[in-house]
């Protein structure tokens, strides 16, 4: 018992240790309105955003705790993931099942929220943690003044109840709603006009659609994909002010790892501004490389020592 109780204690004393040790900086971004959101954006730092919030061994995605890590390391953008419960608690959960990433068992909607808060959350080599399933406003409420989240919300969450929590928590200032389609864009935009959206563009057809349904580019994040997008596209969105956010998750990652880590370096070169990652932490490197060296900076970037 006084293993596994010391075991599942690791992660927290390894950050403390960290953070006691190495003097690290904690990187805050506090941004209190769409608005200054948009403005921290246009700054143009280049930013990474950590894919299902990142993870590392004892550090598991979607888990509030791995956030915290990687605030250490990178101004950080949370890329995390929201399902629901049977009684209609908004969790982070990338699957819809409880099992890969926890010591739960079965279907996220077949489940009360109070049998959830007895699993505990594994790493991605399955080590069980002390950490728990988030809810998503304990979430949102431990990322304002901190982070920016990206919430990318399942199919079966109703994006009114999303809404609701950003509206109960004041997170509007911090958070930017994934769509996946012009019309689930201009859906949201009825709903919420005010905030932020992440949308699939990566061609002025796409931006032309947009705008057809009634989308204010500059309320926008252009996802382009997991390929890096032609000079053409990058020159376009750049000129219509629309951030660029591309996904390296897959073999981009994997080439990064296999030869080195300046590949996310080259990107940021390139003006694509926010990449979305697996490995965020040696992405996040050669992001605080290129700020510095372009001298890159907002007046909503918070440097702790």
């Amino acid at each position: 018992m006084r293993f596994l109780k010391l075991f599942l204690l690791f992660p927290i004393l390894f950050l403390l240790f960290s953070c006691e040790n190495n003097n690290p900086s904690h990187y805050l971004i506090d941004t209190n309105s769409p608005a200054e959101l948009k403005d921290f954006l246009d700054s143009k730092l280049a930013l990474v955003s950590a894919h299902r919030g990142g993870d590392g061994i004892g550090f598991p995605e979607n888990c509030i705790e791995t956030f915290e890590r990687n605030i250490y390391n990178h101004p950080t953008i949370i890329e995390t993931d929201i399902v629901m419960t049977k009684d209609s608690v908004l969790i982070l959960l990338h699957d819809d099942r409880f099992d890969r990433t926890s010591t739960g068992k079965g279907l996220a909607k077949d489940l009360d929220y109070d049998e959830i808060k007895s699993f505990y959350l594994r790493d991605y080599k399955e080590n069980r943690t002390g950490f728990k399933i988030p809810t998503l406003e304990e979430a949102l409420l431990w990322g304002k003044g901190k982070v920016i989240y990206t919430l990318d919300v399942k199919r079966s969450v109703p994006y009114e109840k999303v809404i609701e929590s950003i509206r109960k928590t004041k997170s509007e200032g911090n958070v930017i709603v994934i769509t996946y389609n012009a019309n689930q864009a201009a859906k949201m935009t009825k709903l919420a006009p005010d905030l932020m959206l992440s949308v699939s563009a990566n061609s002025k057809q796409d931006i032309e659609r947009l705008k057809e349904r009634g989308v204010g580019l500059e309320k926008c994040v252009a996802f382009v994909g997991v390929a890096e997008p032609t000079k053409h596209v990058i020159a376009y969105m750049n000129e219509i002010n629309v951030p660029i956010i591309m996904g390296t998750f897959g073999n981009i990652d994997a080439r990064a790892k296999r030869n080195a880590d300046e590949l996310y370096y080259d990107l940021f070169q390139k003006n694509i501004q926010i990449l979305a990652v697996n490995r965020n932490l040696e992405a996040g490197r050669q992001a605080n490389l290129f700020n510095e060296k372009e001298n890159r900076n907002s007046r909503y970037l918070k440097i702790i020592h």
